[in-house]
């Protein structure tokens, strides 16, 4: 079924409204301009700058910024000693890349279900924890928490590590405490698409002293070899972000807070729940198709929105689906049939700081313009 036969030939937009962008602005660029004059580009004063801002704004002891999130999640596997033969335990909806690291550091991964909600689900861990099980990673999907306490309690019933994978969810409140607090280690991703970016970067935090000894430990010397460590030119770029992350954390929730007054009473569309618990910052907004009530499928719907100019995401196919990791761990679809039912219905709506209300209300206009045409 082509695009054009199912929607009419004036777009919702004349322009393409990208599913994600970053917003840089002259703080940013007024922060970089005096490193490149310096000609300290390594990793220097402002990454350490950057680190201690990240202390004062998440309230913990220790922030170790490194590359990228995938090797502060190497770090922090390595400083909790996790390693041959040992497990760990993920929610199967992931980054692929970090079942990648865990066997990179000698382990196993061992893939959980999910909840409604594209967290872990918490009564999956128990029943596979074994005497090989040394960690959880719960995944903070979209910005929500995981379930942070039930989580620790099971952990401290089976002596297992919890390194919390915090990418989306920078800013993110559980319990009324920052995310970054409430597990023994969190890693935060900067990538383009994140609540802040360094261009590509991580961070690695703690309470933990001799954990954040560990990690220092095993990084290259600062500024004798570039290694894991996030650079001064990084560390700039984070520092101007970092002073606009509660501006862009008011605007990514009202966003959500528009989408979800107007898309909540479409029948076709299910919003994911959110947990009383949690006070999301939103890096993420998805909801779900209710497929048995359109006559087109996720495909098609994307198709569609993007003839009406509106970009959308689908991420992450579940890691017990991907080829690799069913030839490697022996998994097969039915495994895990949550999360196959929710990834076969869930896109990703545009949502970002630099985004205006009108954004918001065209992607919601084109939806309705999808639905309404394409209903059963």
């Amino acid at each position: 079924m082509l695009v054009e036969s199912i929607l009419a030939k004036s777009r919702t937009r004349k322009n393409f409204l990208p599913y994600s962008m970053p917003w840089i602005s002259d703080e940013e660029i007024n922060q970089v301009i005096p490193v490149l004059r310096s000609g300290t580009l390594a990793s220097g004063p402002k990454t350490k700058l950057f680190e201690n801002s990240f202390i004062q704004y998440i309230e913990v002891r220790h922030s170790i910024a490194v590359n990228s999130c995938m090797s502060a999640l190497h770090l922090a596997l390595s400083a909790a000693g996790i390693g041959k033969d040992d497990e760990v335990i993920i929610p199967t909806i992931n980054f692929a890349h970090t079942a990648y690291v865990i066997i990179q550091c000698g382990a196993k991964p061992v893939f959980a279900d999910v909840g409604d909600d594209l967290n872990i689900k918490v009564s999956e861990i128990p029943r596979l924890v074994t005497s090989k099980t040394k960690a959880v990673i719960p995944f903070d999907f979209a910005g929500q928490p995981a379930a942070l306490t039930e989580i620790g309690a099971i952990a401290k019933k089976y002596n297992l590590m919890v390194i919390e994978d915090a990418a989306h969810a920078l800013g993110s409140l559980y319990r009324g405490k920052k995310v970054g607090v409430i597990s023994s280690l969190t890693v935060f991703s900067f990538c383009p698409d994140k609540n802040i970016t360094t261009g590509e970067g991580g961070m690695i935090v703690t309470n933990n002293d001799e954990l954040a000894e560990r990690i220092r430990l095993s990084e290259p010397v600062r500024g004798c070899d570039s290694g894991t460590n996030m650079n001064d030119i990084q560390a700039s770029i984070g520092l101007g972000q970092l002073s606009r992350l509660e501006q862009f954390i008011v605007l990514r929730r009202h966003y959500a807070e528009l989408y979800t007054d107007a898309l909540r009473f479409i029948p076709e569309i299910t919003l994911l729940p959110i947990n009383s618990d949690s006070k999301p910052s939103w890096q993420l907004y998805v909801v779900l198709l209710n497929l048995e009530k359109l006559r087109i499928n996720r495909t098609q719907f994307i198709e569609a929105l993007r003839y009406e100019n509106i970009g959308c995401g689908v991420h992450f196919i579940p890691l017990h689906l991907q080829p690799y990791y069913q030839d490697k761990l022996n998994y097969k679809s039915g495994d895990l049939p949550n999360a196959e039912w929710l990834y076969e219905r869930m896109i990703l709506l545009p949502l970002y700081p630099k985004m205006t209300e009108k954004d918001i209300n065209d992607t919601i206009q084109a939806i309705r313009k999808i639905v309404k045409r394409m209903r059963r």
